[in-house]
């Protein structure tokens, strides 16, 4: 009994008592808010695809620009007449033109405009349901960093507890070797158990730096004093509690769905467009410009007429018809890609409704399951405990060998090893439920914050 009770001293001592100050779940939520990269480079894309809709909207209103030039002219003449052998006379004029216009184009049709306009808005309405998808996404990833390395913590303490208590054994076989009461065989099955749960409490801390380092490249810092979940895990049932409702809610407002079906209505859209390719096109068109030329040198032209400054003003308004025939096969080519991209998308979108109620199974299941799992692992963890201190008795009046007090050891640090396992996985699977859903937020996160203590 003595020795059972200082093996569970050590097991709190190792890493099952609360530290005074901790962090949790929702602070590393807020740290992974502003430091994670993938987060980062999603609300950048959402603001990328917010200026679809300004881009779409420009093509279907009026272009205005200016234009100004100024060119440097020599020009020689000649003239001559027929039949004469020779020059009647010749000159060289120079000249300054300097010239300035303004152009005014209003499309009045124009098929693919339209189209642009209309895809503008589905890229916009898929890149708010790929961000929101990002922003649930980082509390399933921040959840998973932070019970990742609660589980990493759990084995490499409870490794360090066995090691002690099996070292007790082992001291103790030792000691019964050396007054005749116990073979060496004893001695033997705890060291080599030892020796294995020495090798498993360095791999255990290897895998912990694996998972802190995870969480550091989350949140920018690296854990410290992580809050536990408590002991008395409370559980609930989905509701409602059938898996099909579920299913159907999926449908509807999962994200990644979401952004799936915009994406194949905007590779039809492109279909469309490409195919209006040989339309014409009409634009209101306008311009106003002016033109001064300003002779250089002797302003004449040899002929003896003088070159004078001339100022030039145009202006015109107007209707402009384009008919495309032929632009080298491009139009065509262009029409069977979109239409190869809207098979494409369409397959996509079937995939996508598949993953989507596989992982709504998956994490129902996760969820119901995990409440069983948990209930029976706490039962077992009390049946081995119960077995432990039944184990050590049993040796102490010579029923029970060493190697069924190390089994039993061997089976309870199993047990607990799970039980935390099961726990965070429960609390992830509803998590990971939510999302499926597209209801996901940060409440939820608080509803699972509270289970730590």
């Amino acid at each position: 009994m003595k020795s059972t009770k200082s093996l569970f001293m050590a097991l709190a001592a190792l890493g099952f008592a609360m530290p005074a100050v901790a962090a949790d779940l929702l602070e590393t939520y807020h740290a992974a808010q502003g430091q994670d990269s993938v987060f980062a480079a999603a609300r950048s894309s959402q603001l990328a695809g917010k200026e679809k809709l300004t881009q779409g909207r420009s093509t279907l209103l009026p272009s205005l620009n200016i234009t100004a030039n100024s060119t440097y002219n020599n020009n020689e003449v000649q003239y001559n007449q027929a039949g004469l052998p020779s020059t009647i006379f010749s000159g060289t004029s120079r000249y300054i033109n300097n010239g300035a216009a303004i152009t005014l184009v209003q499309p009045l049709y124009r098929q693919n405009n339209w189209m642009v306009y209309s895809e503008s808005e589905l890229q916009v309405a898929q890149s708010d349901a790929l961000f929101k998808n990002a922003e649930q996404d980082l509390i399933i990833r921040s959840a998973q960093a932070y019970f990742d390395v609660l589980a990493a913590q759990d084995a490499v303490s409870l490794a360090e507890a066995q090691k002690i208590a099996i070292a007790e054994q082992l001291a103790q076989a030792k000691r019964n070797f050396e007054v005749g009461s116990a073979t060496i065989t004893d001695t033997l099955e705890a060291q080599a158990r030892y020796d294995l749960t020495n090798s498993q409490a360095i791999a255990a801390q290897s895998t912990l730096e694996i998972k802190e380092r995870t969480y550091q490249q989350l949140t920018n810092e690296l854990p410290k004093n992580l809050k536990p979940v408590g002991i008395s895990l409370a559980m609930e049932v989905p509701q409602p509690a059938d898996v099909e409702k579920w299913v159907a809610a999926a449908e509807l407002g999962n994200l990644q769905l979401a952004a799936a079906q915009a994406a194949t209505e905007l590779a039809n859209k492109e279909v469309t467009r490409n195919r209006g390719g040989h339309y014409p096109t009409l634009d209101l068109v306008g311009s106003y410009g002016k033109n001064k030329i300003t002779p250089v040198g002797d302003g004449t032209l040899g002929n003896g007429n003088n070159a004078l400054d001339t100022d030039q003003t145009t202006s015109y308004v107007g209707v402009q018809l384009n008919i495309p025939l032929f632009q080298g096969g491009s139009t065509n080519s262009k029409w069977r890609e979109a239409e190869a991209n809207r098979d494409r998308a369409n397959a996509e979108l079937e995939s996508a409704r598949r993953n989507v109620d596989l992982q709504t199974r998956q994490a129902y299941s996760g969820v119901v399951n995990g409440m069983s799992q948990v209930m029976a692992l706490e039962q077992a963890l009390k049946s081995s405990e119960k077995l432990l201190e039944a184990s050590k008795l049993g040796q102490e009046v010579g029923v029970r060998t060493n190697l069924d007090v190390l089994n039993a050891q061997q089976q309870l640090y199993s047990t607990r090893k799970d039980l935390a396992l099961a726990k965070y996985n429960y609390l992830i699977s509803r998590l990971k439920l939510k999302s499926a859903t597209g209801s996901l937020a940060e409440d939820e996160l608080v509803v699972v914050n509270k289970s730590l203590n």
